[in-house]
């Protein structure tokens, strides 16, 4: 009986200590998976623009075969990374996401190179539209995946303090989410030569 009633004060004291934070780290919880929606969407509506930018650019630059190519090849290993609730929870899914979707990045700046060797199709109405929707999708992805890593810091810390981690510990049992991070070599500078 001591030992029950011992147990009862030492739970009514972690609930007592300002709230158990159970609702607040649901509340983190939730918004880490809005902010990944909106992350996913930014990324959906790069995958969808892609198409109409590499075919008008197939009309001007037919012989750059090669980097079309893998423009094409990127976009499609991105559409093999299902973007589910389990990605967030599984940190080498996540980390294969990221580095698909840099992948994408890179052939798409290639890309962009190439458009400079050609003067007419920089002056085509389609294509100037789609390279102004594909700016503002970058900037929207950047934004988003900002926002995301800022909830994920939030919610990371709500795991992390007092007395929040205790009940996380023993009743919800949550894991960290993982913040977009710099590609490889980021820390450099790219140079631009002419």
């Amino acid at each position: 009986m001591k030992k029950f009633l011992m147990y009862a004060v030492f739970v009514l004291l972690i609930f007592s200590f300002s709230g158990c934070g159970y609702n607040k780290m649901q509340a983190n919880e939730e918004s880490v998976k809005a902010a990944w929606g909106d992350v996913e969407s930014s990324y959906q509506r790069r995958s969808d623009l892609i198409p109409n930018l590499v075919e008008v650019v197939k009309g001007y630059a037919r012989h750059e075969k090669e980097v079309l190519t893998s423009v094409t090849e990127a976009r499609a290993k991105v559409g093999t990374i299902q973007m589910s609730k389990d990605l967030l929870n599984n940190p080498e899914a996540f980390s294969r996401f990221q580095e698909a979707q840099s992948e994408m990045s890179s052939a798409l700046s290639r890309l962009m190179v190439i458009v400079e060797r050609y003067p007419d199709l920089k002056a085509d109405q389609n294509f100037r539209d789609l390279q102004h929707q594909l700016e503002g999708t970058e900037n929207r992805i950047n934004v988003a995946r900002s926002r995301y890593n800022k909830t994920v810091e939030v919610y990371n810390t709500s795991l992390r303090i007092f007395p929040n981690f205790i009940t996380n510990k023993y009743l919800l049992h949550l894991t960290p989410r993982e913040p977009f991070k710099a590609e490889a070599g980021a820390e450099k500078a790219p140079q631009v030569k002419f």
